[in-house]
């Protein structure tokens, strides 16, 4: 998740419905549940009406109440149309200063209302926060179009533009200008009046439509948590997994029995240990119903207006359709590129699909079954065949993957050794939830760099899945220091236990924290640029990066000790984990790809096309199967009705993993040929790429640091599909 300042409230809109997605409880209550202005009618009664006056500039959770978030939006709305009008109607002629610069100082209190609100939707949510996220929506999005479409305003911008090569400027003040000309003419500034008013009516139904869907999604899991009668039933799971689903239960008024609850994906992590074949099925067939069996939280019809919609209003804005809407401003730039991308890749992982099938055929057949494989089986029986293969099951590994080790010996140890980063806990600032730790982050010289919020557990009130977002963005202009968040979902032991994480959790923390990284090592006057400001199709990259320390020797031996004895993970261990690291990629890469392509199947559509509510199942299934990705045994890894990337920032975007992993496997052969962990590789890593943020083209930043084209054979090896 990125914050960027500015105008564009559409887009952030659109950001944060993604974070929103899946991270509303219907369950949750807040002590404040009286949401009007009128408690909070004074400048001094409301935290956001001034800047905060904590270190770094974190917000003052301690002092936030639910009834403080309408009035603050109302305000910070209502102060920067007031100050883009007086930019706009100004007599003086255009500068940089006193406009674009201008512009980039309005909103501050809309900015710092929009940042807490929507991060907290995101990691803790109430009731409230749904009523206050649906009142603000379309007002959000009206505020938007009175900024981008003042014609006053983008003729201003519009002088400056036409001049940019002339003017006594730098280069990140040019692109500031060429950035800020093209997002007003993306938004519709050269539209007629008419056309701008139904612009207006698309973008405030859409704005109300994404944040319907999210809640729905957020709905959706807590109701269908899958409730287990007995112990008995969970054979298979660890004893803290077993605890973890009473406590669930008990929380929900279920004494006695267990709750499994859902996860974001379309498979549930219980399926890779549960014995139990029918309750395996069960959770597998509740996962795929969200949002599609009808009731109050169908998304059916929701999805499919804003599909229409969407391409409606990417003809109006003289494009065919949104994708290719949405790709003139990223790397990929057309249709064209990233479905050749996706269709190179399909056959080569389908094909290794199909051989992990039959391996996991002939293990359902050694264990004496006579069933054919299926989607619920998959996660099960991949444990099964990677045990008889490597002599190693991901069980062996959690002993050796505490989570403050993990943290602080792991991926703050390679920071240090790579940017000369050093990491202190500050426990006397102000949180939102009391599992969330504040670490202060000081550079190589001793100086303070950063605040970085480490959030770690699950709970109800957070949306599934993992992400970064910046509380304060760095910017010379304001001369802010960043203050960054990391969230995941790892299930908090029972008291007293230590939390001891999958491997595949140890991968997230360091992928996250490469996003972390991007944002507090960003150094850019304008905040526009700040860091994680870059492409969709780029902003993955350093995060995927930051991954191949995950088993980098000296960085594992540091981190991977047994929580108990203190033992280093045995080298035969780790042998076994290296050895797994092409195993079951056909998978993982055919449930990608084919999330990928229905999310370019939806967004490369005619109005005429969209289909309605009742063919939209049906419109998935035929996408699936055109390209050639229909595999029973492999779900995409989101259906259509609870694929909420496609909803907010990621639409017609999520091919952007496997995007950005073409450069993060060439730049991690870049560090392998270089020396791998040293400062020198780290510092030049640092310069060229994380410290530019937006302010440069995001492939010339590429090949600024890699001194070349990026090389798509590296990605090839990595996933088994050379």
């Amino acid at each position: 998740m990125r914050t960027r300042h500015l105008l564009n409230y559409v887009l952030l809109l659109a950001l944060l419905v993604t974070a929103n997605a899946m991270s509303k409880s219907s369950t949750m209550k807040s002590n404040n549940s009286n949401v009007s202005e009128s408690s909070t009618d004074s400048t001094k009664a409301n935290p956001f009406y001034s800047e905060s006056a904590l270190y770094f500039k974190l917000p003052p959770f301690d002092q936030i109440k639910d009834t403080d978030y309408a009035p603050a939006f109302e305000r910070g709305m209502k102060e920067q149309q007031t100050e883009i009008e007086a930019i706009a109607n100004q007599t003086d002629a255009p500068t940089l200063e006193n406009t674009l610069v201008a512009m980039e100082r309005s909103g501050q209190i809309l900015n710092r209302v929009s940042t807490v609100f929507y991060a907290l939707t995101s990691a803790h949510t109430n009731d409230n926060l749904d009523v206050i996220d649906s009142e603000m929506a379309p007002k959000l999005s009206a505020h938007n179009d009175q900024i981008l479409l003042n014609g006053k305003l983008f003729a201003r911008i519009k002088t400056l533009y036409d001049q940019r090569n002339s003017l006594d400027i730098n280069a990140e003040s040019k692109r500031l200008i060429e950035e800020v000309y093209a997002d007003f003419v993306r938004a519709g500034a050269n539209l007629s009046e008419d056309q701008k008013k139904r612009l207006k009516a698309i973008n405030s139904e859409l704005a109300e439509l994404q944040t319907k869907f999210s809640q729905n999604v957020l709905k959706e899991v807590n109701e269908l948590a899958v409730v287990v009668d007995t112990r008995e039933e969970l054979a298979g799971l660890s004893d803290n997994a077993i605890t973890a689903a009473a406590d669930e239960a008990n929380s929900r008024g279920l004494e006695g029995k267990y709750v499994l609850a859902l996860r974001n994906t379309s498979g549930q992590p219980p399926q890779a240990s549960l014995e139990n074949r029918e309750l395996r099925e069960r959770i597998h067939k509740i996962s795929l119903s969200r949002g599609s069996r009808g009731g109050d939280f169908d998304n059916r019809s929701v999805l499919a207006k804003v599909v229409k919609l969407r391409a409606e209003r990417a003809q109006l804005l003289g494009f065919p359709n949104h994708a290719a809407y949405r790709l003139q401003n990223q790397t990929a730039l057309t249709t064209k590129a990233v479905n050749q991308r996706l269709a190179d890749l399909t056959p080569p992982a389908v094909a290794n699909t199909q051989r992990e099938a039959k391996d996991m055929q002939e293990m359902i057949t050694a264990d004496g079954h006579d069933f054919e494989l299926a989607a619920w089986d998959w996660a099960y029986y991949t444990e099964k065949v990677r045990k008889a293969r490597y002599d190693f099951d991901e069980s062996q590994l959690s002993p050796y993957f505490e989570m403050d080790n993990v943290l602080q010996k792991g991926v703050f140890y390679a920071a240090e050794r790579l940017y000369g980063l050093t990491f202190k806990e500050r426990t006397a600032l102000p949180v939102y939830h009391p599992d969330v730790r504040v670490f202060e982050v000081f550079d190589a010289d001793g100086t303070p760099l950063a605040l970085f919020l480490a959030d770690f557990y699950a709970r109800s009130s957070k949306r599934g899945g993992a992400w970064m977002m910046a509380y304060v963005s760095q910017s010379g202009l304001f001369k802010n220091k960043p203050v960054v968040a990391n969230h995941q979902n790892i299930t908090k032991p029972p008291e007293g236990q230590p939390t001891l994480m999958t491997f595949d959790e140890v991968t997230t923390m360091f992928h996250e924290f490469g996003h972390a990284l991007h944002g507090m090592l960003s150094d850019v006057h304008y905040p526009y640029f700040s860091g994680t400001s870059v492409p969709r199709d780029f902003v993955e990259y350093p995060s995927q990066v930051n991954e191949m320390w995950v088993t980098w020797p000296e960085v594992l031996k540091n981190y991977a000790v047994h929580h108990e004895t203190g033992e280093p993970m045995p080298t035969e261990l780790l042998d076994k984990v290296l050895a797994t690291q092409k195993f079951n990629q056909g998978f993982e890469t055919t449930e990608y790809l084919a999330a990928s392509l229905l999310d370019q199947a939806w967004h490369q559509i005619t109005p005429e096309q969209a289909p309605d509510a009742d063919g939209l199942l049906a419109f998935e299934a035929d996408a699936l199967k055109n390209a050639g990705v229909a595999l029973t045994a492999v779900p995409p890894r989101y259906r259509s009705t609870y694929f909420s990337h496609i909803i907010g920032g990621y639409s017609a975007g999520y091919y952007s993993y496997i995007w950005s992993e073409v450069l993060d496997a060439d730049t991690v052969e870049w560090f392998k040929e270089n020396g791998g962990l040293t400062r020198k590789n780290g510092d030049h890593f640092r310069e060229t790429l994380l410290s530019r943020g937006g302010s440069e083209d995001a492939m010339t930043i590429f090949k600024t640091f890699r001194g070349a084209e990026p090389n798509i054979q590296p990605l090839l090896v990595r996933r088994g599909l050379n």
